[in-house]
């Protein structure tokens, strides 16, 4: 065998080993939704919608619900009409963070907030950030 018969062999089955690996490794899909309205119908939605992608889009899908202004209230302790949904959705690996600034804004703490909540140092910024890093974006409500 040549060099050149080889080299073809070994490109052939480099290939074929490329496809075969594309083929199993799941497409990971980036979400992040921003929730900025009050309104508890939205929240709603947002929550819909964060669980029906995971539903569709399977495990390996990352999704980052970020609350800022108004949307904050979704993610404190005196939202308890939404308490165990939200629950139910960060222990599928939905990530919901709360903006810093509105945190500060209207004097809430991280102990009013729901346990599992994150935080970020800014909302607007954190959407920012992911979708420089190629993520998805869900505007959810007004």
């Amino acid at each position: 065998m040549n060099v050149r018969h080889l080299l073809f062999a070994t490109l052939a089955v480099a290939l074929t080993s490329c496809a075969t690996a594309s083929h199993t490794t799941p497409t990971k899909h980036r979400i992040v939704m921003e929730v900025s309205s009050d309104n508890p119908a939205v929240w709603e939605a947002a929550l819909n919608n964060a669980e029906n992608l995971k539903k569709s889009l399977g495990d390996s899908t990352a999704i980052e619900v970020v609350a800022h202004g108004g949307g904050l209230g979704m993610l404190l302790l005196t939202n308890a009409g939404q308490a165990e949904r939200l629950l139910k959705l960060s222990a599928s690996g939905i990530v919901f963070a709360a903006c810093e600034n509105t945190m500060r804004k209207k004097n809430v703490t991280r102990a009013d907030l729901l346990s599992f909540a994150t935080t970020v140092d800014s909302g607007v910024a954190e959407v920012v950030r992911k979708q420089e890093e190629g993520w998805s974006y869900v505007k959810s409500g007004g």
